[in-house]
């Protein structure tokens, strides 16, 4: 047996791993740099466009799909409201008009409103303020799980309705049901590549500033007893506009749209 050639064979054919080993690594290395580079492209575009923005979260962050049925009210539960007509609008839909309106304070707190909701609202501490319209006499709330909102969602929303002498004489209020989670928690996308989604879209006006960041929750499929919801980032815009991205997917959401129009 010819030692001297198995041993030349051995040495190409651990050379031939060496080689191919380190090319792995470097094509995984590269792939690496290549997202560092992705996200460094990210600040430097905004930092072109004067898009400023405060510290974002840089860590793993986990949430999942859930799903809620639509509250059907009865008239059983619009008993226990006192100090007000109410009335069941195509069973979804609670009309109330107060027997005495509620004066609000010259310079409105949300807070202001929380011994109001509980007293007056079923399931108050289950919203979340939203806005108040001093145009069209409203203050929004939307409903909350797990304090993230479930956003622009008509089918969970409470709305306040005011009088020229800034009291509250009515509400309407609809509510999210048997909320469930769907799914085991996934990593969603980081809140710095949402926003350069924005950017790619044109979205983001040149020295704009993101004055607040948030995750909650937008609708994905609507039914017509139930609807399921996935994670979504939501960025508001020099404290006016609010934009939104499928923090899963990463699509811009557009709630001009008929978003929650019902679907057999």
């Amino acid at each position: 047996m010819d030692w001297s050639r198995i041993k030349t064979i051995f040495i190409i054919t651990f050379l031939i791993l060496d080689v191919y080993l380190l090319y792995q690594f470097m094509v995984k290395h590269d792939a690496n740099q290549f997202e560092v580079k992705k996200d460094a492209t990210v600040e430097e575009q905004l930092k072109t466009d004067e898009i400023t923005y405060n510290e974002m979260p840089k860590t793993t962050i986990k949430d999942q799909y859930l799903s809620a049925r639509i509250k059907e009210f009865t008239e059983e539960e619009t008993e226990k409201l006192k100090g007000q007509t109410v009335t069941i609008v195509q069973k979804t839909i609670l009309s109330s008009t107060l027997e005495k309106p509620y004066q609000l304070d010259s310079n409105f707190e949300p807070v202001s409103l929380s011994g109001f909701i509980s007293e007056y609202v079923l399931n108050g501490s289950d919203y979340l303020y939203w806005d108040k319209d001093d145009k069209e006499k409203t203050i929004t709330y939307f409903q909350q799980f797990q304090n993230k909102f479930f956003y622009k969602n008509k089918n969970g929303m409470l709305v306040f309705h005011l009088n020229k002498n800034n009291q509250i004489v009515g509400y309407e209020q609809t509510y999210l049901e048997e909320i469930e989670k769907l799914s085991a928690k996934e990593e969603v996308i980081q809140p710095l590549k949402a926003l350069g989604v924005l950017r790619q879209k044109g979205l983001l006006e040149t020295k704009s500033t993101i004055t607040k960041v948030e995750l909650g929750y937008s609708t994905i499929v609507p039914l017509a007893s139930s609807q399921v919801f996935a994670p979504t980032w939501r960025f508001v815009v020099n404290d006016k506009r609010s934009l939104f991205v499928n923090a899963f997917e990463g699509q811009v959401i557009d709630f001009t749209s008929e978003e929650n129009e019902v679907t057999e």
